[in-house]
């Protein structure tokens, strides 16, 4: 079964620094009805205005990926980690038995678009840990790459795995991809797995569906995902992410 949402129909609040899209109960949106998808508890659309972001704020008990799609964001954190992440790259932080941390946009005329997902973790009690990796266009163009595995795993083939996958503590995936009008790939989900869609940016053909720019599909009980760029004259490619849940 897919469960297509689309982009009007996500969650949206904004402040004089950030426009957002929220597609879980989050902050002051609370839907018993939509609390989560398995482990993703939240995945949050954010458009960060410049010199905005968020300050210093605790965490517990969390994997949190944020991943850019614009612009760039910097991170600090209370164990002393620093970095600014950009289009290209993604970065994983567990929460785990306590985390301080804030949030910018470094720039002072560009605004920075991300995506923030929580994953709630397999084992609790962990040491809080952060890292940060790349990837390029053509890592993913045409194909399904896996840029965040179960910790422990491989995500990459050997020829990448100095770029690798950030590392998180359940037994989730995240994939990415950019599939030029005409291509397409296909993912299998072994049983009793679920799968979650979300579109960056143009049209995907999913099995019997077709996602646009912002909407999302929550997807069970299928065993094959056919993905597929539509090859229309002037069709931008297909640009999104694929999560993989228990």
């Amino acid at each position: 079964m897919i469960h297509t949402i689309r982009s009007n129909e996500r969650y949206h609040a904004e402040t004089d620094w950030l426009n957002t899209h929220w597609h879980f109960s989050f902050d002051h949106y609370h839907d018993p009805k939509n609390m989560n998808f398995g482990p993703l508890r939240v995945f949050n659309d954010d458009v960060v205005a410049p010199a905005g972001g968020f300050p210093f704020h605790a965490h517990r008990e969390m994997e949190i990926i944020t991943y850019i799609i614009e612009g760039a964001i910097e991170h600090r954190d209370d164990m002393g980690n620093t970095g600014v992440i950009r289009p290209g790259e993604i970065q994983r932080m567990s929460a785990g038995t306590g985390v301080r941390h804030s949030e910018y946009n470094p720039s002072k005329k560009d605004p920075a678009h991300l995506l923030q997902l929580w994953i709630m973790p397999a084992v609790q009690h962990l040491k809080p840990s952060w890292e940060q990796k790349s990837f390029s266009l053509a890592d993913r163009s045409g194909k399904l790459l896996p840029i965040a595995v179960p910790a422990g795993s491989n995500g990459l083939p050997r020829a990448n795995s100095a770029r690798g996958a950030v590392q998180i503590h359940q037994n989730a995936k995240i994939y990415t991809s950019l599939l030029a009008p005409g291509q397409s790939t296909s993912h299998q989900l072994a049983q009793g797995r679920r799968a979650y869609i979300f579109m960056i940016g143009g049209n995907l053909k999913l099995n019997s569906e077709t996602l646009g720019p912002g909407d999302q599909a929550r997807v069970t009980s299928e065993r094959e995902l056919e993905l597929a760029a539509p090859s229309e004259k002037g069709a931008a490619a297909a640009d999104f992410l694929l999560l993989d849940l228990p």
